[in-house]
Parts: C-alpha cells; structure tokens; sequence
C-alpha cells in the first residue's frame, strides 16, 4: 500500500463533523485495504475456512450504505444492489466480479449517502428503516453505518494479511 490517504477525525470537531470524519476515515480504510490488488487477488479467500474476501467486503458495504441511507430517507422500496431482497449474504458472493463493478457500485452508494446526510438539516432528521418497521434518526444511522465498517475493516485487515503479508492501519 501507498502512503496513507486517509485524513484523520477532528479532535475538537461538532458532532456532525465528528461523525462525517470518521465514516469517511473508515470509507477509506476500506478503499486502502484493496489498493493494488488484482480481480483475483481481491477475490481469493484468504483466511480459511471463512469465504469471506475483500471484493465481498466492499460490494457488502455498498448494500450496507444503500440500506441505511438511501432506503431510509429517500426510497424505502429501493432494490438492493447485488439481491432482490434486503439479503447482506448475497453481496458477500463476490466469485464473478470485479474491482470496477464493485467499487463503481459501493462508490456511487456512498455518494448518495454523502449527499443525504450533507443536505439533512440536522442529524435529528428521521427515515423509515423498512426492515425494522419503524423510524430512526440520521444520528442514529450514521453511527450503525460507523460500526458496520469499523467491524469489516477489522475482517479487511486479516484478509489482507493473508493475502500478501501487508499490516497496519
């Protein structure tokens, strides 16, 4: 990997900024974790017997950002990215793609993300989350969505580990 991209979260910031920082630290984290890795390389299930590999980390996040975000606040009956049903497993099966069908899809749901969250008046602003049948507020979903990372970019360490020996942030 290159020199470190990421910009770190404030230390004094607002909430909302924050927030904003650490989701894009860990939107990064994600991205830096592939970076120079061929089709294959992103593909091949390194940590035995998990079948679990980085292209399926970040074609699971696009569904992740499009389920929190984009089905929360604009179209609650939006279709998944990779399933015909809210199902996190399928984005997982990443065996016939490709770093550029999965980063274009996950890299387009971030950026209706992004826009949702920068035009919300307010993180008190509140959605309908269609799986739980009930509403939550844009506080609320930025800090699952932080979490979800935060949980796979710990898988995306190991799996990059295993991949070519590459550790660290």
């Amino acid at each position: 990997m290159s020199t470190d991209p990421r910009v770190p979260p404030p230390h004094l910031g607002s909430e909302r900024e924050t927030l904003r920082a650490f989701l894009e630290y860990h939107r990064a984290t994600l991205a830096m974790k592939c970076e120079g890795l061929s089709d294959e390389e992103l593909r091949r299930r390194s940590s035995p017997p998990s079948t679990l590999t980085l292209l399926g980390l970040v074609r699971h996040m696009a569904e992740v950002e499009r389920a929190w975000f984009r089905r929360v606040f604009e179209d609650h009956g939006a279709p998944m990215v990779w399933s015909e049903t809210v199902d996190f497993q399928t984005a997982y099966d990443a065996s016939t793609s490709t770093r550029a069908e999965a980063f274009t899809a996950w890299e387009a749901e971030v950026e209706v993300s992004r826009r949702i969250e920068r035009e919300a008046a307010s993180l008190d602003l509140a959605g309908y989350q269609p799986r739980w049948g009930e509403r939550v507020s844009l506080r609320m979903v930025l800090v699952h969505v932080l979490l979800e990372y935060g949980r796979h970019n710990g898988h995306a360490d190991f799996l990059r580990e295993g991949l070519d020996g590459t550790v660290g942030a």
